[in-house]
């Protein structure tokens, strides 16, 4: 006998397209959409099916007889995708999003994105609750989803020192994390390459990945090692299989990579033990961005973790002091010449503008100093981004072809890849280069993303689920933004729906904030 609680979820939805219907028999629908190919993010061939989306559902997916719909706006979508809107598992648009100016987040909105996921790295705005209110309030131009951090938790309880956490820090800091899950977060971020979360040993990770597993969340890592600066990038992956081992809980890989000459060719060996781990029944993952240069703050990608300690101000005193000061270059020159050496090291972000455009190597000789003692002298103008030139092609392919990679864009300022990174893998890695084809693509950028993250209702086109919609040009969908001009939109989309509503319209953002915060 069937369950009168299996039933009612059907008879919820068919009374919801009852009423929808008009008395001839026919759906009444906000936005139509025809004549385009879509691909619904789980099949691996496109259909010729119309879509009806009433309020911020899909209320109908198929065939459109005469009369069946009727609709306040229909979107004419011949020679184009329709497809569901993208799910970027690991951004930075917080930054932007809590700002009113830039909370439209349209380097993301016109890539086709329509939810991002943000308190990556270990880093997260604390607490929840106060910027989901604040998002609330001003609105957002996407989804956000959020995650706690890890070292942001951290530094509330111990602060940046190089410390073990006690006892007594570790309960401080379960209790923080259980409060952002109740907020509404879905899981834990750490950035262990980054401090302060580069001073937590894998105990306390596990401990507080527990917290997360019991609130049925996800542990998203940005990995302690990507390259051979401590322990190394096995290591590294073997470290975050471990704490899904022990913590019972999904493990998802961001902006996995092989990063600098010293790991090329590695990932034929990570891509073996993330199998074997799967084989195991440990939830594995990963996303990826479809760059050869990642981006990170010049401190981050060069700077010795115990030099750090403590924060800006002991950095600096501990290069003033004569005993120390050569250590530090000799240490900083090391991590310079794992990234590629000076030349691969491109500032694209600082206060100062005379050093944006420029490499490492060109400010050294600028500057008539050595490339360590460079780094010094642009970090004290302030914060500092760069792109590092440091992934082999190779790798890129290998890690892209796997059914368990995503896509990802790391979007933060400075870096292409905030405005281009899904219509540049659409672009160069489908039509040019052959390396996926459409449906994969589109299935690794919307659908297997709102899985991984148990993100309900979304990223796929079926009737009931929320209407995240977009329409491009296969022909025009590309990245428009490079190293030189890193703040350009990508074209070809045509058409976004955001909870039912346009975003997007002939390809020109309508200036309506139709994001929300998504909850667990």
């Amino acid at each position: 006998m069937t369950s009168p609680m299996k039933i009612l979820p059907l008879f919820l939805f068919l009374l919801t397209i009852s009423l929808f219907s008009c008395k001839d028999g026919a759906i009444q629908a906000d936005i139509l959409i025809k004549n385009g190919m879509v691909y619904n993010g789980v099949d691996t061939l496109p259909q010729s099916v119309s879509i009806a989306i009433q309020d911020n559902k899909i209320v109908f997916v198929g065939e459109e007889k005469e009369n069946t719909i009727k609709a306040t706006k229909t979107l004419d979508a011949k020679g184009m995708i329709v497809c569901p809107g993208f799910i970027d598992p690991h951004t930075h648009a917080d930054r932007d999003l809590v700002d009113p100016k830039t909370s439209h987040n349209t380097p993301f909105l016109m890539q086709g994105i329509t939810t991002v996921i943000v308190g990556n790295d270990g880093q997260s705005f604390f607490p929840s609750k106060k910027y989901i209110d604040l998002y609330d309030k001003q609105g957002i131009g996407t989804n956000a989803v959020l995650l706690a951090g890890h070292g942001t938790i951290r530094k509330e309880v111990i602060g940046l020192s190089d410390k073990k956490a006690t006892p007594e820090d570790l309960r401080k800091m379960e209790a923080l994390l259980q409060a952002e899950m109740d907020a509404g977060a879905f899981g834990i971020s750490t950035g262990l390459y980054y401090s302060p979360g580069s001073y937590s040993d894998t105990d306390e990770v596990i401990a507080l990945s527990k917290i997360a597993a019991k609130n049925g969340g996800i542990y998203d890592t940005h990995l302690r090692d990507e390259s051979n600066f401590s322990i190394g990038l096995i290591p590294s992956v073997e470290e975050a299989i471990e704490i899904g081992r022990q913590a019972k809980i999904p493990i998802h890989i961001s902006h996995i990579k092989c990063l600098g000459v010293d790991v090329w060719n590695q990932s034929k060996d990570i891509i073996e033990l993330v199998e074997k781990s799967r084989a195991e029944g440990i939830e594995v993952t990963a996303n990826q961005y479809p760059y050869d240069a990642s981006a990170t703050g010049l401190k981050s990608a060069v700077v010795p973790r115990w030099v750090e300690s403590g924060g800006r101000d002991s950095m600096f005193l501990r290069y003033a002091k004569t005993e120390l000061k050569a250590r530090i270059l000799d240490e900083t020159l090391k991590n310079i010449t794992r990234r590629g050496g000076p030349d691969k090291l491109l500032i694209v972000k600082s206060n100062d503008s005379t050093f944006v455009g420029k490499n490492l190597l060109e400010i050294s000789k600028m500057l008539d100093q050595t490339p360590a003692e460079s780094v010094f002298t642009v970090l004290k103008a302030g914060s500092t981004r760069v792109a590092s030139f440091n992934m082999s092609t190779a790798d890129i392919h290998n890690y892209m072809k796997q059914k368990w990679v995503v896509t990802g864009s790391d979007g933060n300022t400075g870096h292409p890849r905030k405005y281009g990174s899904f219509p540049r893998k659409y672009h160069k890695y489908v039509l040019q280069e052959k390396i996926l084809d459409v449906a994969t693509f589109i299935n690794g950028s919307s659908a297997q993303t709102a899985e991984i993250f148990k993100i309900p209702n979304r990223g796929k086109l079926l009737e009931g689920y929320y209407a995240d919609v977009i329409v491009f040009n296969p022909k025009t969908f590309k990245d428009k933004a490079d190293y030189t001009d890193a703040f350009q939109d990508a074209e070809g989309l045509e058409y976004c729906i955001l909870n039912g509503k346009l975003s997007v319209e002939n390809g020109i953002f309508t200036n309506q904030l139709n994001g929300k915060v998504l909850k667990k």
